[in-house]
């Protein structure tokens, strides 16, 4: 069963609960959302306060081999409303309330090559958006930046950050806030 709080035209506003942790609002006896004990669903939006977002970077370069792609670590949080960064073990973002996310990348390479360096957001373990691919000149401090929406399930989808550089040697990515940040932020619910 599911608590319910329904506006009803003829006895007001009656409310039936349950210790089912799912809510469902009526109207007139038909059920108009839902929320279940995991998030949002059946046509209600997250409220801002309730909405999932993290901005998180790195401490410290990653060295990257050439023509692999390599998770970056984002060590440090400077905020995580839901606790959804895992920044000690995974470095993915895990968000429990289904919704469109706007998710941003970016990478700062701290030394030069002959090639280019890419940042690239997964999903679930694959690629899934490939950020700018800049080509290194003789100075370093190129950046790479992916930028995209993202629909995540609110249970199983996760998203990563990763950098690819073809350059023919092994190479590093800079580190601290302004360099290497990994962020998401829902932008809508499902």
């Amino acid at each position: 069963m599911t608590s319910l709080i329904n506006a009803s035209n003829s006895a007001g506003v009656i409310i039936t609960s349950d210790t089912s942790g799912n809510l469902a609002i009526q109207s007139g006896g038909n059920t108009v959302a839902t929320i279940t004990a995991t998030g949002a669903n059946a046509g209600i939006q997250v409220a801002s306060w309730a909405a999932p977002a993290f901005s998180a970077y790195a401490t410290s370069g990653t060295s990257c081999a050439t023509a692999t792609y390599t998770k970056i670590a984002f060590q440090v949080k400077e905020f995580d409303t839901a606790n959804a960064f895992d920044n000690t073990t995974n470095y993915r973002f895990q968000p429990l309330v289904a919704g469109y996310y706007q998710v941003n990348l970016a990478l700062v390479w701290g030394t030069s090559g002959t090639g280019f360096g890419i940042s690239t957001i997964f999903k679930n373990g694959s690629e899934f958006k490939r950020g700018s691919a800049n080509t290194f000149v003789a100075a370093n401090n190129i950046s790479s930046i992916a930028s995209a929406i993202i629909y995540l399930n609110g249970s199983t989808d996760y998203i990563e950050g990763y950098a690819y550089q073809a350059t023919g040697s092994t190479l590093s990515t800079y580190s601290g806030l302004n360099y290497d940040y990994f962020q998401a932020a829902m932008v809508r619910s499902a």
